[in-house]
């Protein structure tokens, strides 16, 4: 039996004890404070001033230490703002409860009801006279829970990692603020947020393969959504016109540090407004964020530091080959027998069939992204990539589309919507052309978009931010499973 086995069932010895003698998981426990509060209200009282004032409160958490001396002991209880201690004493609790409390492991959930005051090191204390276990833990805590070789471990059972990991805990608290700021960011400028399906009869709104699933009683497969995109355009059609939505996509992709198979976007429509509207909004919320959540407009990224104080760069994709290829100016990124040339010339493996903009699209992964340290709005991008962008009005073979790099990663992808239903229709039927010669990630026909389209979709302008990548950029985590609760994982 190994040592953990034997912990396990000791504990379970205990449980079986307890449940002789009563309910083992009552639940009739109510605190006065969290933590948090108390010592935001009383570290700075000094002891003669707090101690007679007779303070009284409960509290309850989670054991995370215990020392025991003679007729006392003190233990430290976490909540979920913090930790506080506890002074427990046979004379103020008796000794059948005192005697119980020798017994309690870390981990077990526990009540404590008294008086504050404060220890001889001046640490604020709860002197307590009523005492109860709250919930046995029948599995011991890790001492040791961080480092390279726990990280699947916390993965995995993330709801260890959110007892003993302080830093983990807090993300997610990041997180959370994040979301919240945005939601009202966009609310206060008059979008509406709406929830549409996460099945789909029709995958579309983005160029990527979906899950696929069933619906017994109408017999029909269906697709778990890959984008919003076409049905909150439909909404601008029936006339939302600022509408906002934040929820999950699904893209039966790889898992990498930057990819998880579903994962959080914020997707908005703005009618009467164009990709540099956007590209406006954006930077300002952005920036909002970084003072709202950091304080401040400089702060690094995985050794990166950055600005965000200065205008975001916003430059063409074919400039920025040029810039970063070593020996292909911009004008060469508008010939496709010249990219090839380079291509031969340089090693760099290309599908002969690709037409200019998929192969500039190529060499900017290839050349471009990971020097995009500085927020970066990337525009001007091909026609053949871009299947729901508005074409520029001066150059037909470009689009009114950005996407926003910030330290090597894609974070945001907005763009002048496509609105003319004829031209949609015939991209569509380019996409179809694509997924029959074995693209699975190409788009199918929607003919009830197109229809919508039809009856007239205003001017307008979407994009889609990436939750998730943000938040491990305010965060400073490596890899997007440190900001997901429960990332996917291989069965163990």
């Amino acid at each position: 039996m190994t040592e953990d086995n034997k912990l396990i069932a000791e504990r379970r010895g205990k449980l079986d004890a307890i449940r002789t003698e009563r309910n083992a998981y009552p639940n009739q426990f109510r605190r006065s404070h969290l933590a948090i509060d108390l010592h935001a209200k009383y570290d700075a009282i000094d002891k003669e001033t707090l101690d007679p004032q007779n303070i009284e409160v409960a509290v309850v958490g989670r054991m995370m230490s215990q020392r025991l001396f003679g007729k006392g002991g003190f233990a430290v209880i976490k909540d979920v703002s913090g930790d506080i201690q506890l002074f427990v004493q046979l004379n103020g609790v008796g000794e059948a409860v005192f005697s119980d409390f020798k017994t309690w492991d870390m981990g077990d959930i526990v009540y404590g009801k008294g008086v504050l005051f404060k220890t001889k090191t001046d640490e604020l204390s709860v002197k307590v006279t009523e005492l109860k276990l709250v919930t046995k833990s029948l599995r011991p805590l890790p001492e040791k829970f961080h480092g390279l070789s726990d990280q699947e471990t916390r993965y995995r059972q993330r709801y260890v990692d959110l007892i003993v990991n302080h830093e983990s805990a807090e993300v997610f608290k990041v997180r959370s603020k994040m979301v919240s700021h945005i939601r009202r960011f966009m609310e206060d400028l008059a979008f509406l947020e709406v929830e549409t399906p996460m099945m789909h009869m029709i995958p579309g709104g983005a160029t990527a393969k979906p899950f696929t699933t069933h619906h017994n009683a109408l017999d029909l497969e269906l697709y778990l959504r890959v984008a919003p995109e076409l049905f909150l355009k439909r909404l601008t059609v029936g006339g939302f016109e600022k509408v906002f939505e934040i929820n999950r996509n699904f893209r039966n992709e790889g898992v990498s540090t930057k990819h998880n198979p579903e994962f959080t976007m914020m997707e908005f429509y703005w009618a009467y407004a164009d990709y540099n509207d956007l590209m406006d909004l954006t930077e300002q919320l952005f920036k909002s964020l970084a003072d709202h959540v950091k304080g401040t407009y400089q702060f690094s990224y995985q050794g990166n530091e950055l600005d965000f104080a200065k205008p975001f760069r916003r430059q063409s994709m074919a400039s920025l080959v040029a810039e970063y290829s070593d020996g292909l100016s911009e004008n060469d990124c508008n010939n496709l027998s010249l990219m090839q040339k380079y291509c031969d010339e340089k090693g760099v493996s290309y599908n002969k069939s690709w037409k200019k903009g998929e192969l500039l699209a190529e060499l900017f992964d290839l050349y471009v992204e990971a020097n995009l340290i500085q927020p970066t709005f990337v525009t001007e991008y091909p026609i053949e990539i871009s299947p729901l962008s508005r074409r520029n009005d001066e150059n037909p073979e470009i689009t009114d589309r950005f996407e926003l790099f910030i330290c090597g990663n894609e974070i945001a992808n907005g763009f002048s919507e496509l609105n003319d239903p004829e031209d949609q229709a015939e991209r569509f039927k380019q996409q179809v052309a694509n997924l029959e010669a074995g693209d699975d990630e190409a788009m199918h026909y929607d003919a009830d978009y197109i229809r919508a389209l039809e009856y007239g979709m205003p001017p307008a302008a979407g994009e889609g931010i990436g939750i998730d990548r943000l938040v491990m950029l305010f965060t400073d985590s490596a890899s997007i499973r440190d900001v997901l609760l429960f990332p996917y994982m291989k069965p163990e």
